[in-house]
């Protein structure tokens, strides 16, 4: 593991942050985009081209990009209910028990939070009324590996919001099938409908509709490079709820720190992608040494061996610096997706933190505890997005309506000042709208 002392060297190396454009897919990838989608120079380049199709085509097109990106052949988008609960046979059920009792932690969160967020309200006539989304699109990414928790972290925030449609888009395998412990998930959350479609051509399919699927109000969800461009390039047609990138941990421990804890911390982000981010921070050259020995120990028990040390070895390291006053303002400087504490009062040091997805305070609670039953949603922003950006939850699909419904009397109150104001931006007939009434005459056309 990369080890490099200093704040300002740790800002020029481990720390640096890449534009979201810069990312290179891999040789085999690209290849197969251009076989796709034509002679294009770049990712953002070739998502206008899909989206254009989807809007042009609509199934046609989505059908063809699933089936040249995922591989199989299919003639339908929609998941019947049918399939959807033969799914639960193919499903352990210790898995299902475990799936149920992380979405019942995740509704009681969003309940809470529901019930402290954007409501109704009014107060002299003037206030604000709350309504939900009426239909939102999710994608829902993964088949090689699988994201059932995802799907319990996006969907059920929506269903606590009060939306009246929630859709999910996932990929399909080699069969053509979506994954039988996502649709159970999906099930689980209530989900309303499901369809076979992935990557930028499903976000086109949400934000224009096709023949099969609905127009949407919102798409949410994480997803590769090519569904984050496409939700940028789609964002003002639909809303959306943030550009997710890959994953990101920084771990800020001290001389107390569990240097095996750390590992495996890092380990867990690490795991995710080859373009994942897992950064130590730490006050100790001895812990950040003997946390490199324990990534170099942990990486050889895992399944995913070589996309961990793919990311370790191109974005992964330790920071060694003088002070946790220091460690913090790097912390807030990278704004990451997770952070976790490895110190000494922890709770105390955790209030320092302005900038994170989420903060993890203490070696009893890991950041992997957030990814599944902790109740918060795990889709979190990334890519320093948290410098003012939230994890996803039950704001993202409610939206407000300013409501004005005065007498007399409120008119009479707050009517004048705005009528000069109105005056005095040369906006005439903004002020008689005002006057005419004041004067209750209308009839009066003087100016």
């Amino acid at each position: 593991m990369k080890i490099v002392s200093g704040a300002d060297e740790g800002r020029r190396t481990l720390l640096r942050r890449r534009p979201l454009g810069d990312t290179e897919l891999p040789d085999a990838v690209w290849q197969a985009t251009r076989q796709a989608v034509g002679d294009v120079a770049n990712v953002e380049e070739a998502v206008r081209k899909i989206l254009a199709d989807v809007r042009d085509e609509g199934d046609s097109a989505v059908l063809r990009y699933c089936s040249a990106f995922d591989g199989a052949d299919y003639d339908s988008l929609v998941v019947e209910s049918d399939e959807v609960r033969a799914a639960y046979d193919e499903v352990d059920g210790e898995i299902v028990d475990a799936l149920r009792f992380a979405a019942d932690r995740i509704r009681s969160f969003h309940e809470e939070q529901r019930n402290n967020v954007l409501r109704s309200f009014s107060s002299d006539g003037i206030g604000v009324q709350a309504t939900a989304i009426a239909r939102v699109g999710i994608n829902a990414p993964g088949t090689a590996v699988v994201y059932p928790s995802s799907v319990l972290m996006t969907a059920i925030p929506a269903k606590t919001a009060g939306v009246g449609e929630v859709l999910i888009a996932s990929p399909v395998g080699s069969d053509g099938r979506v994954p039988a412990i996502k649709l159970v998930a999906a099930d689980i959350a209530g989900v309303d409908g499901i369809f076979r479609m992935s990557g930028a051509q499903a976000m086109a399919a949400f934000a224009y509709g096709t023949q099969t699927v609905p127009r949407v109000d919102k798409v949410c969800g994480p997803g590769n490079i090519f569904v984050t461009l496409a939700k940028r390039q789609v964002f003002g047609e639909v809303g959306i709820d943030a550009l997710y990138g890959p994953s990101e941990t920084i771990v800020i421990a001290d001389e107390t720190a569990d240097a095996a804890l750390c590992a495996a911390d890092l380990l867990a982000q690490a795991e995710h992608d080859e373009l994942a981010t897992p950064i130590l921070i730490t006050t100790s050259r001895d812990i950040a040494e003997r946390t490199g020995e324990e990534v170099e120990r942990q990486l050889k028990l895992l399944e995913r061996e070589q996309i961990a040390r793919a990311a370790f070895e191109a974005r992964g390291g330790a920071v060694v610096v003088d002070s946790l006053d220091e460690a913090f303002e790097l912390g807030d400087e990278f704004a990451p997706e997770h952070l976790c504490l490895a110190v000494a009062d922890a709770p105390q040091w955790a209030k320092r933190v302005r900038n994170a997805g989420g903060v993890f305070v203490g070696e009893m609670s890991p950041e992997s505890l957030g990814d599944y039953t902790a109740g918060p949603s795990h889709a979190m922003p990334t890519m320093g997005t948290a410098r003012f950006a939230s994890p996803l939850g039950v704001s993202d699909f409610l939206k407000g309506t300013s409501v004005v419904a005065v007498g007399e009397e409120e008119l009479r109150r707050i009517g004048p000042a705005a009528a000069r104001i109105a005056r005095a931006e040369g906006f005439t007939a903004h002020a008689r709208s005002i006057e005419l009434r004041l004067e209750g005459d209308g009839d009066d056309s003087s100016v």
